[in-house]
């Protein structure tokens, strides 16, 4: 099994920035790729940004790019979500996310999630 904790989250004005953090426990071996998604109220959740542990490729939904950062340290287990020029529409629940390599047989696993608020 594989275990995350999800940190970071907290109240800011439009143009701010905060770092998002998740370190995963447990069997880290059958992890292909970490990542966030977010759920605002009365919407879907959606992906925001994830990367692999291997080779550290990325993936930024569209409205992030340039804006986002993801990054990962696999010695500390951790992967990290730098965000700027945060808006008013990024408020959400962000949930850390960890999918299996598919040798492992496909599961994905969730954070606890972490309250992102942008407002003036």
């Amino acid at each position: 099994q594989v275990q995350l904790v999800g940190s970071g989250g907290g109240s800011v004005q439009p143009g701010g920035s905060l770092r998002l953090s998740c370190t995963a426990s447990g069997l880290i071996f059958t992890i292909n790729a970490m990542g966030w998604y977010r759920q605002a109220p009365g919407k879907q959740r959606e992906l925001v940004a994830t990367i692999t542990r291997g080779d550290g490729s990325t993936n930024y939904a569209d409205f992030v790019k340039g804006r986002f950062t993801i990054s990962r340290d696999n010695a500390k287990n951790t992967v990290y979500l730098q965000m700027n020029s945060l808006k008013p529409e990024d408020t959400a629940i962000y949930y850390c996310n960890a999918k299996r390599h598919p040798a492992f047989g496909q599961y994905e696993y969730w954070g606890q999630g972490t309250q992102v608020t942008v407002s003036s």
